[in-house]
């Protein structure tokens, strides 16, 4: 088993510029290569009882690698075809007035939590369990990942999305761009899959 990096067809946006999604998008593409290597280690390990400690690790770091490929996947997937507002008649907006009363509320929301300090994601999840958005933070790209909820938007603050434009300073200016950036529709197609794996 391997896995593909996605090519993304993202337009000109809103404050972030060309360089920095190019830069990152070769960050998300070494993720896909790692998960890749240490998939490839596991196996050339394999039934060797030498390497049981080193294959016990590889499997712990996999996490942080594959973690790190999905994220990036919705992140740049959101971005696709250019800001779109989200239509009021798709589910996702019922399930954004129903959690947090209005679209303007839940990006308050997002944003507030993306402001959290230190590196990670803020992330808003459609919970299986309950059918109902839940937002939280993930460390790094895997520590806070919710057990059972898929994840709806991601919004990437680490360093690296955001200081060649915005600087240190300018986080919060980034995540409101980020977010001004997000093509609603693709957002909405995929809270539709999500909510297909409900829980009944």
């Amino acid at each position: 088993m391997s896995y593909a990096a996605h090519t993304f067809t993202i337009p000109e946006l809103k404050g972030i510029s060309r360089t920095t999604i190019d830069e990152h998008i070769k960050l998300y593409e070494g993720y896909v290569k790692h998960a890749n290597l240490i998939l490839e280690k596991i196996e050339q390990y394999a039934g060797d009882e030498t390497k049981v400690y080193d294959i016990g690790e590889l499997r712990r770091r996999f996490a942080f690698e594959y973690d790190g490929m999905r994220n990036h996947e919705i992140y740049f997937s959101s971005l696709e075809g250019g800001a779109t507002a989200l239509d009021a008649s798709r589910a996702l907006a019922s399930a954004i007035n129903a959690r947090y009363g209005s679209f303007d509320a839940m990006i308050s929301k997002v944003t507030a939590l993306a402001l959290t300090r230190g590196i990670g994601w803020a992330v808003v999840w459609f919970d299986a369990a309950t059918g109902a958005l839940v937002e939280n933070w993930v460390d790094e790209q895997h520590l806070g990942q919710l057990n059972g909820a898929h994840p709806i938007v991601m919004v990437d603050v680490w360093e690296h999305s955001y200081v060649a434009d915005y600087l240190p300073s300018g986080k919060k200016k980034y995540v409101e761009d980020y977010l001004a950036n997000i093509n609603w529709n693709v957002v909405a197609d995929r809270y539709d899959a999500a909510a297909k794996c409900a829980i009944a």
